[in-house]
């Protein structure tokens, strides 16, 4: 998912042509906005955490564009390319030490499990959506 920070910042070519000049494959991308509902569903697994109620608000202020990105070792190759979640710490050349602005508005959302990244997928797009 690019975020909304990077949406409103302009990054969103860019990002994605770090994405497939990584050899990442597009199968599935739309450009849309969470509501209230979706933010507070997908993030559900922060709920208790201090911060949920500032990430509900920093993900649904405005668009976001989501993806399903296919490659061998997707998951572990695309958070290496993402970098650190906190782009001060992350490595040159990632795409949040590159285009994110703080450890909270971090341009990207990237699954941390296989099994994540299908219940991600589903979230954002039905199956005649996936190509």
């Amino acid at each position: 998912m690019i975020k909304p920070d990077a949406v409103e910042n302009g990054h969103i070519g860019g990002i994605l042509d770090k994405i497939t000049s990584a050899g990442f494959k597009i199968v599935a991308m739309k450009y849309t906005q969470l509501s209230r509902r979706d933010a507070q569903a997908f993030y559900a697994i922060h709920k208790e955490r201090p911060f949920f109620g500032e990430l509900v608000e920093f993900m649904t202020r405005g668009p976001i564009v989501s993806a399903i990105l296919e490659k061998d070792n997707a998951v572990e190759d695309f958070r290496a390319l993402i970098g650190a979640t906190n782009p001060a710490d992350a490595a040159e050349g990632t795409i949040r030490k590159l285009f994110a602005t703080s450890i909270a508005e971090n341009a990207v959302h990237g699954s941390d499990s296989d099994e994540n990244a299908a219940i991600e997928s589903a979230f954002h797009f039905a199956g005649r959506e996936i190509f």
